[in-house]
């Protein structure tokens, strides 16, 4: 086999050739052939073209001067686990986000490895035919699905000989081109900071400011430095910016605090929409609450979170909050970063879990969510799963997860269909009004009384001499108001 050869054009036929790509490993030989769990010879040595990746015009003169702004990029994964599928799936949800940065996807190579090369993350000889790759392509930028340590993305760039970026430098870059407010400015700007810290990088003697005296070569006095070097420099006030934002991001962290602590003084109930990135999230919250939020068939639309009033049928408030979406293994960065905004989901009384239906693999979207949500909620909040797009999904996909996700409903946000089941079963779910009172209220009180019928569930109500006598089932914010008038 030439090394050439180790390089080929990925057909979708070749997802179902069991005998090339997922071969049982059952039978490895005597133990003085292998050296634990191998993998056959073929698989080592071959890398993978993906086909059906490339989002470069066609026709050059549908929006020409686009060529000359746009990043072409080359991706390149590391299969270390699971099916080809699931491969698959990954490589080209980089090539999505990869395109919602604003580049051009050529190409798209998977190596199949036990794992990363700690040294090239591909290996040695595979990087070098990465490089023909780009070299035939035109390509100026290397996208790597994972994350690069600064030692890896150094020898890859030495070898490729164009700039090489991973998966989650991506996905800040996309952050930092759809932040609006100020809050999600501050927010994706510490995690970029904190992403490059562990990866400034200097240039040799033009960066030194230590020299001085005869350490200087005898340029004596008025050459001596701060005593810093360069990137220790840059390391310093890298780290008085990172102190500075957290500052201020804990300051409007108290404001949403205070905005959140007064909903439930007021017993307003709130609903937290959640899930997958383009999962359909803000058209779910636009279909429900009219809230016109911005709706794109791209990753990471939303940052900023939106909170509208709804109201259920037997007229009870609550909040609807549309969240950042989440992705398969979210830098740890953004979930720090993030993490006062993805408290509106951990303070919630009801979960919607948007899933998209359409997906190859929704099962595995549920699952990067809940991760995610673990590390900032309790793990008690009440979950359904919101199965999206139902329009366009596959109805065994449907009935699939119907199954394994006994709390769910079906909807398309698109067409409209189940939201009427959906309001019901949000309805239901909310908590309602469950500590019997009996009470007097003065007629000068006419402030609790209209509280008790936003509020509480009104059972009887009567006007008599003294007062409105009013029994109810209210909630314990109500409680302590109507004590004094205990009947």
């Amino acid at each position: 086999m030439t090394q050439r050869s180790d390089l080929f054009d990925f057909k979708a036929s070749a997802l179902n050739d069991d005998d090339t790509w997922h071969r049982d490993r059952a039978d490895f030989g005597s133990s003085a052939d292998v050296d634990g769990a191998q993998l056959e010879r073929e698989e080592r040595a071959a890398m993978r073209r993906v086909a059906g990746l490339s989002t470069e015009l066609q026709d050059v003169t549908e929006v020409e001067y686009r060529q000359l702004r746009l990043e072409r990029v080359v991706l390149c994964g590391v299969w270390t686990e699971g099916t080809v599928e699931d491969a698959d799936n990954s490589i080209r949800e980089l090539a999505a986000l990869a395109e919602t940065a604003g580049s051009t996807v050529l190409a798209g190579l998977i190596q199949r490895r036990q794992k990363p090369d700690t040294s090239t993350f591909l290996g040695s000889g595979k990087a070098e035919e990465l490089r023909d790759v780009v070299i035939a392509e035109g390509a100026d930028t290397v996208v790597c699905d994972g994350e690069l340590s600064p030692s890896q993305r150094r020898a890859l760039e030495d070898i490729v000989k164009v700039k090489v970026i991973d998966r989650t430098s991506l996905i800040l870059d996309i952050f930092a081109q759809h932040a609006k407010s100020r809050e999600g400015k501050a927010q994706v700007e510490l995690a970029q900071l904190q992403y490059l810290l562990p990866r400034l990088r200097g240039w040799g003697e033009s960066m030194s400011r230590q020299a001085g005296g005869q350490a200087a070569g005898g340029q004596g006095m008025g050459s001596r430095g701060p005593g810093e070097t360069k990137i220790e420099l840059d390391r310093r006030r890298i780290n008085t910016r990172i102190a500075k934002l957290k500052r201020e991001i804990k300051a409007m962290k108290t404001t949403r605090d205070t905005k959140r602590h007064s909903r439930k003084v007021n017993g307003v109930a709130s609903v937290a929409i959640a899930g997958y990135t383009n999962a359909g999230k803000s058209s779910l919250l636009n279909r429900l609450t009219g809230a016109g939020v911005l709706v794109d068939n791209q990753l990471f639309v939303t940052l900023d979170p939106t909170v509208r009033r709804a109201e259920t049928a037997d007229g009870r408030l609550f909040t609807l909050a549309d969240t950042v979406g989440f992705v398969r293994a979210l830098p740890t960065q953004l979930v720090e970063a993030f993490r006062s905004t993805l408290e509106e989901v951990g303070e919630a009384d009801l979960l919607l879990h948007v899933v998209d239906g359409s997906h190859p693999d929704p099962e595995s979207q549920i699952s990067a969510v809940r991760a995610v949500l673990a590390e900032v909620g309790d793990g008690q909040i009440r979950e359904v799963i919101v199965v999206n797009k139902a329009d366009a999904a596959d109805p065994e996909v449907l009935d699939r997860l119907r199954c394994s996700e006994t709390h769910s409903i079906v909807v398309s946000a698109r067409t409209g269909e189940g939201l009427d089941e959906l309001r019901a079963l949000i309805a239901d779910e909310l908590p309602r009004p469950n500590i019997d009172v009996t009470v007097l209220l003065p007629y000068h009180r006419g402030d609790l009384v209209n509280r008790m019928h936003r509020e509480a569930e009104i059972l009887t109500s009567e006007h008599t001499e003294h007062g409105t006598r009013v029994e109810a089932k209210v909630n314990q914010t109500l409680v302590d108001e109507l004590t004094a008038y205990a009947d």
